[in-house]
């Protein structure tokens, strides 16, 4: 599996924790939309495209299925909203 394209859109607002949107591509064939850069005074983490189910609880409506995956995917959404944090300065 390859990540062939991120794209960042930043979300401005003072009293959210969410500091952007992410679109991953991979391998030029799937797309996952809607991953959150979340910010909390633990630090940077992405969250997962997620739906409200009536019980009030969130599910993931995708996710990578080991840790391996996710660090990896994590890093480089991470790197890529850093460089677009260097851009906006």
């Amino acid at each position: 599996m390859q990540i062939t394209d991120i794209r960042v859109r930043k979300v401005t607002s003072q009293s959210n924790r969410m500091k952007a949107k992410v679109d991953v591509t991979i391998d030029n064939a799937f797309v996952i939309h809607g991953i959150k850069v979340i910010e909390t005074e633990k630090g940077t983490f992405i969250a997962m495209p997620s739906k409200k189910l009536p019980n009030g609880e969130y599910k993931d409506i995708a996710h990578p299925i080991n840790t391996e995956t996710r660090e990896m995917l994590q890093k480089a959404i991470l790197e890529k909203y850093a460089e677009a944090e260097e851009v906006a300065e």
